[in-house]
C-alpha cells in the first residue's frame, strides 16, 4: 500500500488568526494548534471565532495527537473547545500548557480530566511509524516552538511564529542545534509563518527601544507605556530597566492577568518585589502620583488603547493621567481599529502629557523577515512550500519571497483554507480534494453557528438602540388597565422626539387594542405583531428613526 501524507487548514490561511492546520499520515490525524481569530466589528456580541472541527470530530478515532506551538490564543484559544468532544493527548512547552490549564479552569473544565503534556525541544514522540520532534523558535513569548512529523517519505516542518533576532535570552532563543539535525533528514513539505514576509528589510534587535526607555527613565515624573500582553519578552526589558532606575511598577489589565500570572508564576515575567506595587482606587488622600512610577497598560488587540482613553478622560479608578506624565506607546496599533488610535491620541492631546508612539518601523518584528524565511529554506532545503499563517496578501508575499530564493512555482503550494494536497510515496498528486471549513461563532458561553439574524439585530440594537412597550389588560372586560409603561434605549438624546414618540405609541396601543376588544376572540401574537409593526413603521417615517421595537401585552388574570 502506497504511504499518504495529507495537509490541510481548518483556519489560519487568508485569515489573521484562527490557526488549525491538519498532518495526515496514512489512516493518522496529527493537529498543528487551534486557536480563535478576534471578531470584526461587525460581528457585534460576538466574543471569538474558531474553526469548524466538523471533520475532526467525524474522525476522532484517527486523531492521534494535537501539538501546540506557543500560548498565544491565536494558536491556542479554540483548544478547550476540541477537549470538550473528544480528549485527546495535547502536547506543548511548560509555558503553553500552563496557559492553557489556566484557560481550562476559567471555563469550570477540570485540569486534571485531560490529557495535559509538557514537552521540550529534545522530546521525541513515536506513533507508529511517524515520530514527532520539536525545535525551540524565537519569538516574543518563551517556549515557543517549531514541529516536525517525519514519515518514511519525509519531514512536514510546520515553522509557526518565528525570527532569528540575537536574543541573549535562553527563553527565546532559537534552536540552531536542533535544525541543523532536521536539515539531515528529507524535508518533504515546510509550513513557514507568513505575516513578516512583506516586511523588507530586518529590525535585528530592540537596540531602539532599549534607548527610548531608558532616555525616558532616566527623568523623574510618571511614566505610563501601553503594550500588549502576548509580547512578555518586550515588557521584560520595560521592566528590567525600571527595576535599574529603582523605580515603582505596577501593572494594569484585567483581561490579560491569566498570561501575566503564568508568566510570573513560571519566573519568565520577573519584577523585583521591592518595586512591584498595587495600585489602590484614586479617592480624595490617594491619586497614585508616585514621582518614581512605571505603570505598564497591558491587553490584546484595541484594549491598551482604550484604557489609555478611560485615564486621559479622568474615568479609570487608578490613574488619571495629567500633564506631568509621559506615555510610551509600544503597541502599533492593529488593522481594523484606527477609530480607536485616532480617538486616544486625540484624548492624549487634552492632556498636555508628552506622547512618545513607537512605530512598527522602530520596533523590531516578532514575525519573520524575507531575510528570515529565506535563511530557514537554506538550512531545510524542502522539496515544497505551503506558506501558512496569514491573510492571502501575506500568503502571496511569501510565495515572492520563495520564487526570489529559487524555488519553482510549482513547488510553492498557495492554499485556501479546506484545500487537501495529498502526496503518495513522496510525490505530489494534481487532484486536490476539499473539506468543509468556516467560522464558529462563540458568544458568550455559548459556541456554535450564530444565526445572522441575531447578529443583524444586534447591529440594529447597536445602531438604532431599542423601545421596549409594556402593556397591562383585562382580557374578561376588554379593556386597558394602564397607559402603556414604555422604555427608550439608545433611540434618541432629543426630547422633543422622545415625546413624539411616546404619542405615536400610546395612539398606536389605544387603537389596535380598541380594534381587537370588538372581536370574539383575542389573538394576542397577532396584536403584538401590529402593535411593534405599527409602531416601527410610524417612528421611522415620523422620526427619520429605526429602533427594534419590542411588545408585551399582558392579561392580567394570567
Amino acid at each position: 500500500m502506497a504511504n499518504q501524507i495529507k495537509f490541510f487548514a481548518l483556519g489560519g490561511l487568508g485569515e489573521h488568526g484562527k490557526n488549525m492546520y491538519i498532518v495526515e499520515v496514512n489512516e493518522r490525524i496529527f493537529i498543528l494548534d487551534s486557536g480563535i481569530k478576534h471578531p470584526s466589528l461587525d460581528l457585534l456580541g460576538v466574543d471569538a471565532v474558531i474553526p469548524d472541527m466538523e471533520y475532526i470530530f467525524e474522525n476522532k478515532d484517527r486523531v492521534k495527537a494535537l501539538f501546540l506551538s506557543h500560548g498565544h490564543i491565536d494558536h491556542i484559544g479554540a483548544v478547550p473547545e476540541i477537549l470538550k468532544e473528544m480528549n485527546i493527548g495535547v502536547y506543548g512547552t511548560h509555558f503553553t500548557i500552563s496557559i492553557l490549564e489556566k484557560e481550562l479552569a476559567d471555563l469550570g473544565m477540570n485540569v486534571k480530566d485531560y490529557r495535559l503534556y509538557r514537552i521540550n525541544e529534545d522530546k521525541e514522540l513515536t506513533f507508529g511509524n511517524v515520530k514527532v520532534s520539536f525545535y525551540a523558535t524565537s519569538h516574543n513569548i518563551p517556549e515557543s516552538l517549531g514541529i516536525v512529523i517525519s514519515t518514511p517519505d519525509g519531514a512536514v516542518v510546520y515553522a509557526p511564529d518565528f525570527t532569528f533576532s540575537a536574543n541573549s535570552d535562553k527563553k527565546y532563543k532559537t534552536g540552531f542545534h536542533r535544525l541543523g539535525e532536521i536539515s539531515k533528514e528529507k524535508v518533504l513539505l515546510l509550513l513557514p509563518e507568513s505575516l513578516g514576509a512583506g516586511n523588507i528589510g530586518r529590525t535585528v534587535s530592540d537596540n531602539f527601544l532599549i534607548h527610548t526607555v531608558t532616555e525616558q527613565l532616566k527623568t523623574k515624573g510618571r511614566k505610563i507605556f501601553a503594550m500588549y500582553s502576548n509580547d512578555l519578552d518586550r515588557m521584560q526589558k520595560v521592566i528590567n530597566i525600571a527595576s535599574s532606575f529603582n523605580k515603582k511598577i505596577a501593572i494594569i489589565g484585567k483581561r490579560t492577568r491569566k498570561i501575566i500570572s503564568v508568566a510570573m508564576e513560571t519566573n519568565y515575567l520577573n519584577i523585583p518585589d521591592d518595586n512591584f506595587v498595587n495600585l489602590k482606587y484614586i479617592d480624595d488622600h490617594n491619586d497614585n502620583d508616585y514621582d518614581d512610577l512605571v505603570v505598564i497598560v497591558t491587553g490584546e488587540l484595541s484594549e491598551p488603547f482604550l484604557h489609555i482613553q478611560r485615564m486621559a478622560t479622568g474615568k479609570d479608578r487608578l490613574i488619571e493621567i495629567k500633564d506631568t506624565d509621559t506615555v510610551i506607546l509600544i503597541s502599533p496599533h492593529v488593522k481594523g481599529y484606527p477609530k480607536t488610535f485616532s480617538d486616544t491620541m486625540d484624548e492624549l492631546a487634552r492632556t498636555n502629557a508628552k506622547v512618545i508612539n513607537m512605530t512598527k518601523r522602530e520596533l523590531r518584528s516578532s514575525h519573520a523577515s524575507p531575510e528570515d524565511l529565506k535563511m530557514l529554506y537554506m538550512m531545510l532545503n524542502s522539496e515544497y512550500i505551503a506558506p501558512v499563517i496569514g491573510e492571502y496578501r501575506h500568503q502571496y508575499a511569501h510565495m515572492q519571497v520563495a520564487l526570489d530564493a529559487g524555488y519553482k512555482k510549482e513547488n510553492i503550494l498557495l492554499l485556501e483554507n479546506g484545500e487537501v494536497i495529498t502526496f503518495l510515496d513522496g510525490v505530489l498528486q494534481t487532484q486536490k480534494d476539499f473539506v468543509t471549513t468556516g467560522d464558529v461563532l462563540i458568544d458568550g458561553s455559548v459556541v456554535g453557528n450564530i444565526n445572522s439574524v441575531v447578529v443583524k439585530d444586534r447591529e440594529m440594537l447597536a445602531q438604532g438602540g431599542i423601545v421596549i412597550i409594556n402593556v397591562i389588560v383585562d382580557a374578561r372586560y376588554k379593556e386597558v388597565l394602564a397607559e402603556p409603561a414604555i422604555v427608550l434605549q439608545g433611540v434618541t438624546n432629543n426630547k422633543q422626539v422622545e415625546a413624539d414618540i411616546y404619542d405615536i405609541i400610546d395612539e398606536v396601543v389605544h387603537d389596535t387594542l380598541d380594534y381587537h376588544f370588538g372581536e370574539k376572540y383575542l389573538d394576542w401574537q397577532v396584536i403584538k405583531k401590529e402593535i411593534k409593526d405599527l409602531v416601527s413603521k410610524r417612528i421611522a417615517k415620523e422620526c427619520g428613526l429605526n429602533p427594534i421595537v419590542l411588545a408585551v401585552v399582558l392579561d392580567e388574570e394570567k
